[in-house]
């Protein structure tokens, strides 16, 4: 992968590309099929799945109508929706810090894994495994995006990313984000974002399990560009114990810490 590559790659798992990139972003990836009406789905479906038809009132899932790609507004919520979109900021307003592993899928199939550690309110990082050599790290006002080999750093605010709306002090998505999606079954809950604010690009679906508790399994960006990165997360520890050095942003050519 090219140095410019790794760039887009990066940029993508933030919701993010930029225009100067958008034509060797969309190289490797397949031709993107005109958006087809959305028909709801019985229950959430897994990726790729087909969607089959809206279910009644007597089935085990429910779900609205996915919002038109280039809307402006979300879906309309009932009661039932509200509070399943209320459930799932409690969540991330409960969360004071997590790690774990993460598979990252890129709009070309390739696949990078890697660590990843978040501390709220709006501290990340990901550590991507060898060959890669690419950090991701928010300090809670920026984020930096480094690639250790070419001694490369591109910055931008994490306001203009859709994770702002998950890591915020206050997270309230009913407050502060277009609800796009929202389907749930026995054991998940799917729910389509983006953040109302015109200067933070960029959509973001987070599928959730259920059960045995509510937890964070994985998440797609949808780019500017319609670029979908995947990214799916295991072995997550729920701690508020990670150490707050791995959320600074080093200087390029300094040795940082092993993550542990």
């Amino acid at each position: 992968m090219t140095a410019l590559g790794r760039t887009i790659t990066s940029l993508a798992v933030l919701g993010l590309a930029s225009a100067a990139y958008a034509g060797e972003a969309a190289k490797p990836a397949a031709p993107a099929a005109p958006p087809a009406q959305a028909a709801p789905a019985t229950t959430p479906q897994a990726p790729g799945a087909a969607t089959a038809a809206k279910p009644s009132a007597g089935d085990g899932g429910w779900v609205q109508e996915v919002a038109p790609a280039n809307g402006t507004t979300g879906i309309s919520l009932d009661e039932k929706q509200t509070e399943l979109v209320k459930t799932v900021s409690g969540y991330f307003a409960d969360l004071k810090g997590m790690k774990g592993n993460f598979v990252q899928t890129g709009a070309d199939k390739k696949k990078l894994k890697g660590k990843f550690f978040v501390k709220r309110p709006g501290k990340f990082r990901f550590d991507y495994a060898l060959p890669s050599r690419q950090i991701i790290v928010s300090d809670g006002e920026y984020l930096a995006i480094q690639d250790l080999d070419l001694n490369n750093e591109d910055r931008v605010a994490l306001d203009q990313t859709p994770f702002r709306l998950l890591l915020r002090k206050d997270v309230d998505l009913l407050r502060d984000a277009r609800i796009i999606e929202v389907q749930q079954a026995d054991d998940l809950i799917v729910l389509g974002l983006q953040d109302k604010s015109p200067d933070t690009p960029g959509k973001i679906k987070l599928f959730l399990a259920t059960k045995p508790a509510l937890e964070l399994k994985e998440w797609v960006t949808s780019d500017a560009q319609g670029l979908d990165t995947r990214l799916e997360v295991s072995d997550v520890v729920k701690t508020d114990e990670i150490d707050a050095n791995l959320f600074k942003i080093q200087q390029l050519g300094a040795k940082p810490g092993t993550p542990q």
